[in-house]
């Protein structure tokens, strides 16, 4: 029993140490990012009724949610995905405004998938949505967004890849499939299986020219140039004024200066539904997984009652943190602590010190010593805790003042300690 009681269930685990200080480095640099880009703070509940979450608004299947029962026999879940979340907070504070809605969000993240895939159930997102702007801008603004908040995690070599579901759902329309056969269609593009989609089209009823299109869809990613190709596999006015909006949404990037950040896979067709547009993921080395997720979403606020076109993104801390641990390349917290250690006969001396310190904003700890303990364990202590600087009362009015960066130590009256030897 014992045992059970410090074990922690699958899917989850504790995060603490310099991994917990890294971590929340990370936040706030990226976090930063998004405030720059004057996107503000909103947060929304850990669990709501399962219908914010159902695969109309979602991106998650019933079975991989964490589903219970309020009092009132309501089916809650908590939360997989935080746009359907935020899509309802918008409909319902912001209902009559029409000029653009930035919000940005962090938090976990919560899904049941099976254990042998190699993820975590319980997973932390930080992310913005930007609602009530439809243009390419929009969508150039929010990949050069991501773009930068990466940056600032420390990341050098990362690629941003962009698609557009609306190419795809053209040949779709084009090719008059069935909403069985475009299932299977997509499946065998998101897999990249591309010989067992040739073999499939093989057999469909649809005009040659769909059929090529989807067979030669293996090419079409790179730069510019697959857009060019893209193009010139159908006349479908849907498919080809998403290639248009790609080439906008290409310049305006270039504008920020990040083409060079940024590849072009018309393959890339999320899951989730509720995308109608621009969809991109971030990838780096170290990680199989996307680091990144986003895309436009333009029809699902409808569904709680606000018709507002959005586009958003996610990072994915823990991919990324992978990444960055496999790169060495994690954010590291500054060494700036101070700890003043005191025997019980100078407690107030030491007391009064420690207000000083904190006063002036210097993260203080204070220790009663112990006549167990020798000094140089709490040396090695302060050490351990990337303590800069300790004071260890030798007396009423003398202290030993030990920098740990710099490794020197002095003795100096308790009335010479100044604010701006802190």
């Amino acid at each position: 029993m014992k045992e059970t009681l410090l074990h922690t269930p699958e899917g989850v685990r504790d995060i603490y140490g310099d991994e917990c200080r890294q971590r929340n480095q990370l936040l706030r640099n990226i976090h930063h990012v998004l405030h720059l880009y004057s996107y503000h703070d909103i947060e929304t509940p850990s669990f709501e009724y399962f219908n914010i979450f159902n695969m109309e608004k979602g991106s998650a299947h019933s079975n991989e949610m964490y589903k219970f029962f309020d009092r009132n026999n309501n089916t809650l879940v908590l939360r997989p995905d935080f746009t359907p979340s935020v899509a309802r907070c918008v409909a319902k504070y912001y209902v009559d405004e029409e000029l653009p809605i930035r919000l940005c969000y962090e938090g976990t993240t919560y899904r049941n998938v099976l254990q042998h895939q190699g993820k975590r159930n319980e997973s932390m997102q930080i992310g913005c949505e930007l609602i009530n702007d439809d243009s390419s801008a929009a969508d150039a603004e929010m990949i050069s967004c991501v773009i930068d908040a990466l940056k600032s995690s420390g990341l050098t070599e990362f690629q941003v890849t962009i698609g557009q579901v609306e190419y795809f759902r053209g040949l779709m329309e084009e090719a008059g499939a069935s909403k069985e056969e475009e299932e299977t269609i997509r499946d065998f593009i998101q897999i990249r299986n591309f010989f067992g989609l040739s073999e499939y089209v093989e057999h469909l009823d649809i005009p040659e020219r769909t059929a090529n299109a989807l067979r030669r869809f293996d090419r079409l990613f790179g730069n510019q140039e697959a857009l060019d190709l893209a193009e010139n596999f159908t006349d479908n006015r849907r498919a080809l004024e998403a290639i248009e909006r790609l080439r906008k949404v290409y310049a305006a990037v270039s504008y920020y200066g990040y083409e060079n950040y940024i590849g072009i896979d018309l393959g890339m067709l999320n899951a989730n539904d509720y995308y109608t547009g621009i969809v991109f993921s971030g990838y780096t080395y170290g990680t199989g997984a996307a680091i990144a997720k986003g895309g436009r979403y333009n029809a699902l606020l409808q569904q709680f009652g606000k018709d507002a076109p959005s586009i958003g993104f996610a990072i994915d801390l823990d991919e990324l943190m992978t990444a960055l641990s496999r790169q060495q390349i994690l954010p590291d917290s500054p060494i700036d602590r101070t700890l003043v250690i005191y025997p019980v006969e100078n407690q107030e001396s030491a007391v009064m010190l420690g207000k000083r310190l904190r006063t002036a904003g210097v993260k203080t700890e204070l220790i009663r010593k112990s006549t167990r303990h020798a000094l140089t364990e709490y040396l090695t202590y302060a050490d351990r805790n990337r303590v800069k600087t300790v004071y260890f009362f030798l007396s009423s009015d003398r202290v030993l003042v030990c920098d740990r960066l710099k490794k020197q130590e002095k003795e100096m009256n308790y009335s010479d300690i100044k604010e701006e030897d802190f």
